[in-house]
């Protein structure tokens, strides 16, 4: 199980993604947990690092808990992508790590992850994404 913390943030029906350097499918920001830390401690650091934001950690909330195949991995190997909403300060950028920053709807679903696109699914259901 690969379990990682994403951050939520959408405006007018799209959701902001990321694609890091090499890669070729869009991943919601967030990343992996460092030993010792909280759900909260990583998303915060993860966004600072991907998109040079400050999140606010008062304004974390949980927004769902998402499973799939995890991509490029071997067979049965899951990600589990906790996920979370939160305001932020500063001026979203990519960093060094990140090529492209894009605003997707749900009809770019196919340059998703696997977890993503369920998660895709669910912000359609719930009329948050176009």
């Amino acid at each position: 199980m690969i379990d990682k913390i994403a951050w939520l943030h959408l405006v007018d029906g799209r959701i902001l993604s990321t694609r890091s350097r090499g890669k070729s499918v869009f991943y919601l920001p967030g990343g992996k947990r460092e030993p010792g830390e909280s759900d909260a401690e990583t998303l915060v650091r993860e966004i600072r690092e991907e998109l040079t934001v400050e999140i606010d950690p008062a304004d974390i909330e949980p927004a769902g808990v998402f499973e799939a195949q995890a991509d490029g991995h071997v067979p049965g190997l899951v990600v589990r992508m906790t996920c979370y909403t939160a305001g932020f300060g500063g001026t979203l950028a990519a960093s060094s790590e990140i090529e492209e920053i894009a605003w997707l709807g749900h009809g770019d679903r196919d340059r998703v992850s696997a977890v993503d696109k369920i998660i895709f699914d669910h912000l359609r259901e719930t009329g948050l994404l176009r």
